[in-house]
């Protein structure tokens, strides 16, 4: 690994480790978490706190020696607020699996870097909520999996041509937190239309972990 690699910087809203993934296809893994700052999306129900772009939000650089040194989990998942948005998320990506660690990816699919082959990549498409933040096309034939978060039921209409293309990806339904005992129901409905989609609990939520 080069050293100047190790210096550099990212933005970071905060890092935990050892915890347990509770979404989606690693659901129930052991894991760590590296937040990295900022999104421009705004989603309204942002669980991270990035519905106003995070005004007043924990924005730290840190290095990659420093993020290396604390990490415990065989899988690093890399989330936001929006890591694509960040031009050093490659060379993280790279220091990640040069220590032999696996990573994960959560991202929106606003905005496109090539990373390496190797990582794992979710895709939670948000323009249903903001028009002004679309899916870059790499991103449905990248994916290694999809990640509905369900409000109302049409996100799964209104990508359905996406979604249709990419049959052969892990597709998962995730009811929107604050009005997840109104959303199951529907995600069961959804559920009966395609018998090949899952569902998607947030488990960290549900056991009380981070």
């Amino acid at each position: 690994m080069l050293e100047s690699n190790l210096q550099i910087k990212l933005a970071i809203h905060e890092t935990f480790q050892s915890t347990v993934q509770g979404e989606g296809y690693w659901s129930g893994t052991l894991v760590d978490f590296i937040r990295l700052a900022g999104c421009p999306v705004h989603c309204p129900w942002c669980d991270t706190g990035y519905s106003d772009g995070g005004k007043d939000l924990p924005n730290v650089l840190r290095s990659i020696a420093e993020l290396l040194a604390e990490l415990k989990s065989p899988r690093i998942v890399i989330s936001g607020g929006e890591p694509f948005i960040h031009k050093n998320l490659p060379f993280l990506v790279e220091s990640l699996l040069e220590v032999g660690k696996q990573v994960s990816i959560e991202t929106s699919g606003s905005h496109w870097q090539e990373v390496a082959p190797e990582t794992w990549i979710t895709l939670s498409p948000k323009e249903h909520v903001n028009p002004k933040y679309p899916v870059q096309e790499k991103f449905w034939t990248r994916a290694n999996e999809i990640k509905l978060v369900i409000s109302t039921g049409e996100e799964v209409n209104f990508y359905r041509e996406d979604l249709l293309f990419n049959a052969n990806t892990p597709i998962f339904l995730q009811p929107e937190w604050s009005n997840v005992f109104q959303t199951i129901p529907i995600i069961l409905e959804l559920l009966q239309q395609h018998p090949g989609y899952r569902l998607s609990l947030q488990t960290h939520k549900f056991i009380g972990i981070q």
